[in-house]
């Protein structure tokens, strides 16, 4: 095993949270929460991310240097709890059996993500769990990585009206089911259907103290939706884990919930979700809807045996791993493989001496599955790593090969040292590495963890004031080569799936992390470049033909004109596997070492930005097509725009020649518009020219990205409807930096007071409120303002 590198140490003034598998974890927006007791961090790494630099915060182990440039940079904001809004629990029940201990001093304790893609953002809703069992939403405001993250929902007053149904007054029995006591947000449900479908298939599952298995929807009042309660046990369901979404057959998903009680015992339940498709009287697609179902399966995974659980999630879809102190358990179903074992198997746990106080019998703090390797890493509470090999054939601590890069006691010792490196030399034998919470970082050999020194034998009081925190990243053994690295990601590049809700930034997150090295990156640049290069054969917008519309504009045609586009511009995989495309060829010229190689990034993510823009703009002009009839005078600068675009170098003549149609169809509009009645010139951009926003100069349509007035006045475009952003209001990509209006419904008075005229037609209104994320590399946007 080679030596470890250190590539974050930073302190974190705050008291850690109780040990578990979750107490560090990667949201699907490729952000990590750190929860500790009184707050969430909300941390994310500064690879692949191009928006307010300066305000990224490194450490290393460099005491000269706090800011080395090799360290791993992070934007950071902190969710902070309200321990003041605490709910009263003995207004409902004064019986022992209610009572909540976590009360006399409310912390945090438990916290989880949604989907990418529900937030008025795009992007995802946090939920947190206190002490006191206080449930409550949350989400970013204007700036995700570093600004405001706002209170949207207190979860808890719903549940009690949930349980409790009697007229008379709640129940001992009733208060329990709305006292959840352990949470999990699903990922996004994949139907297999393309276009994806523009709803929301994910599930907030929440285990009671009354043994209840609750299933939540978010929905667009940034509210919950109760689906579903399951009585599956007479003790409290403290833990609850979920697996990833499985395709039965078209439109029909399923996947198990994993539950574990105070007694012991491990259940399981199944779910499974149906698309419903209703005819609607509008061109675009039906109205879909989401019929959910769940079932308590008969058999048990595990009878209660009287010790508490410590950890549980399930690993490769099937495999259930849960933890109990001292053993390990793994649980699997009957494969079709013959060779893969099923059924349950256990594994005692061996205390590693790494101080005075470890321990086997510590809780799990960290439960990561390797898949190229196929072994599991458990983590305890005392900072041993522990390696499970052969998982999915036969697990078992003893590797069956003759070499390995991760030896069992190696591994813990590799830990220890790095905890003795961060800590200083001070650091004895009665220090203890009180690790809360480890995560892998590339699916590899890199491991992400919060650590806090402690002497457990020392009695004295400390003041959460003196403690003192730290996130760590290190790269433990080395887990990937070139060869294995460019693999993965042309798996992870043709598998990218729409439907996922996750964001470019967490699926690149495994290969940002080593190709960030510029020394690495130039030399494969020209197989990197190989596997970035578009697929231009096909072009899926070809298929996409909404019928003409002949009624009348209404609020439930913009509606339904909003989710078809929406639907069609981010719901087609190949389109999100362009836009990670996209994002890996401007990484790769940022760090390029001459003019050469840059040249040749910039070919590839011309190429690129051809293929998408040229989609986009088919799929707009096909939409604007089946509403000609009811677009105004108001529209026709931006549809004109569309057509003007259509017809720049570069375009297929198919798509020009869609174009030429779209414009023909719209010069009734102007006619009837123009007070002479004369019809519209050949020279369609005497309709679309707009003025300099400082000279006043007409700037005519040459390109969609800036615009040069004659006088040399230079403007940014947005990146959406290519009018100039004059305007201090928009929104800026976190990923590749290009800018937008903002989308109405999140502007002021003031705010759209500022917006020019031109963009005032329903059809950019409605264009604006569909695209939530970058239309170029599906990331996030941003606003400063």
């Amino acid at each position: 095993m080679s030596s470890s590198r250190v590539l974050t140490a930073l302190n974190v003034p705050t008291v850690t949270s109780y040990p578990s598998i979750n107490s560090v974890q990667w949201s699907p927006d490729g952000q990590l929460c750190f929860v500790t007791k009184n707050a969430a961090y909300i941390m994310t790494p500064d690879h692949g991310i191009n928006f307010d630099s300066k305000a990224v915060i490194r450490s290393t182990l460099s005491k000269d240097n706090r800011e080395d440039d090799n360290a791993l940079g992070w934007f950071r904001t902190i969710v902070q709890l309200d321990k003041s809004a605490a709910f009263r629990w003995p207004e409902y029940s004064q019986e022992w059996g209610a009572v909540s201990l976590g009360s006399m001093d409310v912390s945090l304790w438990a916290a989880t993500f949604s989907p990418t893609n529900l937030s008025p953002d795009a992007g995802c809703i946090l939920v947190t769990l206190s002490s006191n069992m206080d449930l409550t939403l949350w989400t970013g405001m204007k700036n995700c990585l570093k600004g405001e993250w706002i209170k949207i929902y207190d979860v808890t007053p719903y549940l009690t009206e949930i349980a409790v149904d009697d007229v008379d007054g709640p129940s001992t029995s009733q208060v329990l089911k709305a006292q959840v006591v352990s949470i999990t947000w699903t990922l996004q449900a994949d139907f297999g259907a393309q276009p994806a479908a523009s709803v929301d298939g994910s599930l907030l599952i929440c285990g009671s103290r009354g043994g209840t298995v609750i299933f939540f929807r978010y929905n667009s009042k940034q509210t919950l939706d109760h689906v579903l309660t399951l009585s599956v046990a007479e003790k409290w369901i403290s833990h609850v884990a979920f697996t990833e979404w499985k395709v039965v057959e078209p439109g029909i998903c399923e996947g198990y919930v994993a539950y574990g009680t105070s007694d012991g015992a491990v259940g399981r339940i199944k779910v499974t979700q149906a698309l419903h498709e209703s005819p609607s009287s509008y061109p675009f697609d039906p109205t879909i809807s989401i019929k959910m179902s769940a079932e308590q399966v008969d058999e048990p995974i595990s009878e209660p045996d009287k010790y508490a659980l410590t950890g549980i999630r399930w690993i490769e879809a099937s495999i259930l791993v849960y933890c109990k102190p001292g053993m390990i358990y793994l649980w699997s179903p009957p494969q079709s493989d013959e060779h893969v074992w099923y059924g349950s198997q256990h594994l005692a746990l061996t205390t590693h001496k790494l101080s005075s106080t470890s321990s086997c019998l510590h809780p799990v703090s960290g439960i990561n599955y390797i898949r190229k390797t196929d072994i599991l890493v458990l983590t305890l509470f005392d900072g041993a790593f522990y390696i499970v090999h052969n998982v999915s054939r036969d697990p078992s601590w003893i590797h069956v090969e003759a070499e390995s890069r991760a030896e069992r006691e190696a591994l813990s010792r590799v830990a220890r040292d790095i905890f003795v490196r961060t800590e200083g030399d001070e650091t004895d034998s009665n220090d203890m590495s009180r690790m809360t919470g480890v995560v892998a970082y590339d699916g590899a050999g890199i491991f992400l963890w919060a650590h806090e020194a402690s002497r457990p034998a020392d009695f004295s009081y400390k003041h959460d004031a003196r403690h003192n925190s730290m996130l760590v990243v290190a790269q433990m053994w080395d887990g990937v080569n070139d060869d294995e690295l460019l693999k993965n990601l042309t798996i992870i590049l043709a598998n990218a799936k729409a439907a996922s809700g996750l964001s470019p930034l967490a699926l690149l997150r495994p290969f940002f992390i080593h190709l960030r090295n510029p020394k690495k990156i130039n030399t494969l640049l020209p197989r990197f470049l190989a596997i970035l290069h578009p697929n231009i054969d096909s072009d899926h917008t070809l298929s996409i033909r909404p019928p003409m519309y002949e009624g009348v504009l209404d609020s439930r045609l913009r509606e339904e004109f909003r989710r078809s586009l929406s639907r069609h511009l981010f719901g087609w995989d190949v389109m999100q596997g362009m836009r990670m495309k996209l994002s890996l060829a401007d990484f790769a010229w940022k760090l390029s070492d001459n003019e050469k190689k840059q040249e040749e990034c910039g070919v590839v993510a011309q190429e690129l930005l051809n293929s998408i823009s040229h989609r986009i703009l088919r799929t707009v002009i096909r939409h604007l097509m089946s509403v000609v009839d009811i677009l105004t005078i108001a529209d026709v600068p931006f549809v004109l725009r569309m057509v003007v675009q259509s017809l720049l170098p570069g375009s297929p003549m198919d798509l020009s020649a869609e174009g030429s149609h779209l414009s023909s169809l719209v010069k009734g509009i102007v006619a009837c518009s123009n007070e002479a009645g004369e019809a519209m010139d050949n020279d369609v951009t005497k309709e679309l020219n707009e003025h300099c926003p400082a000279c006043k100069v007409e700037v005519p349509l040459q390109d969609i990205i800036s615009a040069v007035c004659p006088n040399g006045h230079t403007w940014s475009r947005c990146s959406v409807t290519t009018f100039i952003l004059a305007t201090p209001f928009v929104r800026t990509c976190i990923g590749c930096g290009r800018k937008a209006f903002l989308p109405p419904s999140n502007a002021t008075p003031v705010m759209r007071s500022m917006v020019p005229e031109v963009t005032q037609g329903w059809v950019v209104h409605e264009l604006l409120e569909a695209v939530k994320r970058c239309l170029f590399c599906g990331n996030s946007f941003a606003s400063v303002l």
